[in-house]
């Protein structure tokens, strides 16, 4: 389907799509929704994204002073250990009241490859800890432009396969947000590859699965996206890119092959200029059998499954009974 008759199929369904499930009779944007859409506008995430000299300052600032990626805000009834695999350091969380028979997630933030892992990414990764009650693995994957995804994917795939060989007959569910989703469905396209095992399912929050943002009607979408601004995300991708052509699945993981990959689970919003990539994943999956559960939903910005909405707690919901 067409992101053009997906987008005109909201006449039918108002309140936002679920396909590959019975899709429910939701309600229009929830109030908090839409004051949280214009709060968003007045922050500076957009601003921050508005040109390629904007992001390469920003990159530059963080060389110099790198935020910090300790847990904040993981709340009671979690523990957290450090540890190094391949040089990055690796975070496990479990259940402070024990975690005998835990599934695992791991789980791969976003940032667009160049920003850390923040405190809105370990609060969630507490909540599945401690209500889910599962054993989360948070990889602290070097940034661009220190790091490319030539050496990231790779590595991020072999702390995978790692986790799904220690694991034994546990769930283990990727989770991933944006950038974190796009870098997990690459990870899972090399495993396969390599004729090794696929977790029990891939959760892409927002996934960016195609660094190019150069369909025509993600210029109209990017007008409307509180957050994000396509020359920014551009860049970035180029800065993640290294040495490989940002078309490369890798980089661009919509271009790799969907065959034999995880079940998934995705979530997306229509003010969210990289929504047509969460479509085209789910139609492409689908296409060579991978079952594919979308939920899209209109008017929800970029991430709007990790925001303080309505729509926001239901889509954690969902992410939590998956992982459980």
């Amino acid at each position: 389907m067409s992101v053009a008759r997906l987008v005109s199929a909201f006449q039918f369904c108002p309140g936002g799509c679920v396909f590959g499930a019975r899709a429910p009779r939701d309600p229009a944007p929830s109030l908090q929704s839409r004051a949280f859409n214009l709060l968003l506008r007045v922050l500076p995430f957009k601003k921050q994204l508005a040109s390629a000299e904007v992001v390469q300052a920003h990159v530059q600032k963080l060389a110099l002073e790198p935020a910090s990626f300790e847990p904040t805000g993981l709340g009671r009834g979690v523990e957290a250990m450090l540890t190094k695999m391949g040089g990055w350091p690796v975070y496990y969380t479990a259940p402070s009241s024990g975690h005998e028979g835990c599934n695992y997630v791991m789980f791969l933030h976003g940032g667009g490859f160049i920003n850390e892992i923040v405190p809105a990414h370990w609060r969630f990764v507490g909540q599945m800890t401690r209500q889910a009650r599962v054993c989360c693995v948070v990889p602290i994957y070097p940034l661009a432009p220190r790091a490319t995804a030539k050496d990231v994917v790779p590595a991020t795939a072999e702390l995978l396969r790692m986790l799904l060989e220690d694991a034994g007959p546990a769930k283990v569910t990727v989770v991933g947000n944006s950038a974190g989703a796009g870098l997990a469905l690459a990870a899972c396209q090399w495993l396969r590859d390599r004729g090794h095992r696929q977790p029990s399912r891939l959760m892409l929050i927002s996934p960016a699965a195609d660094a190019s943002v150069s369909r025509p009607e993600q210029v109209a979408i990017a007008a409307r996206d509180p957050i994000q601004d396509i020359p920014g995300i551009v860049e970035a991708g180029r800065l993640y890119a290294g040495e490989l052509d940002v078309g490369h699945p890798f980089v661009s993981p919509l271009n790799g092959a969907f065959r034999a990959l995880a079940p998934m689970t995705i979530f997306a919003g229509t003010r969210d200029l990289l929504y047509p990539d969460s479509v085209d994943i789910a139609e492409r999956a689908r296409a060579v059998g991978v079952p594919v559960e979308l939920h899209l939903l209109r008017d929800q910005p970029h991430n709007y499954a990790l925001m303080p909405t309505p729509e926001g707690r239901r889509a954690r919901a969902i992410i939590l009974r998956e992982v459980a």
